[in-house]
């Protein structure tokens, strides 16, 4: 295993994953949005960068996740901001199926 494997952390089980939509998880200390849109998974931070709202809470459409607080919208893909109020972008983690589990790379 080299010292890059050791980035990636078991964030949940694959079964666990919404279709077409996403879930908060607490993941190495953080709270994490892992998103599923097709079938590709993506993860960003939880937290709304203008709002502080969890965006597990928000709508999914697309690979916009929207905030339930004041309806800002980021690209779930890369963490930019689509929409005002929102002008931050959010973290993102690099994620990777394995099996049966998500892993996310945190480091």
């Amino acid at each position: 295993m080299s010292s890059h494997d050791t980035d990636w952390v078991d964030a949940l089980a694959a079964d666990d994953l919404p279709q077409d939509d996403v879930i908060g998880v607490q993941v190495a200390g953080r709270d994490i949005a892992i998103y599923t849109a097709g079938d590709a998974v993506y993860a960003t931070d939880n937290t709304c960068t203008h709002g502080h709202a969890r965006l597990c809470d928000g709508f999914l459409e697309g690979h916009e996740i929207e905030c339930p607080l004041h309806q800002g919208k980021f690209d779930v893909r890369d963490g930019r901001p689509t929409c005002a109020p929102a002008d931050a972008p959010l973290r993102c983690y690099p994620v990777r199926v394995e099996g049966r589990r998500v892993l996310l790379r945190i480091g």
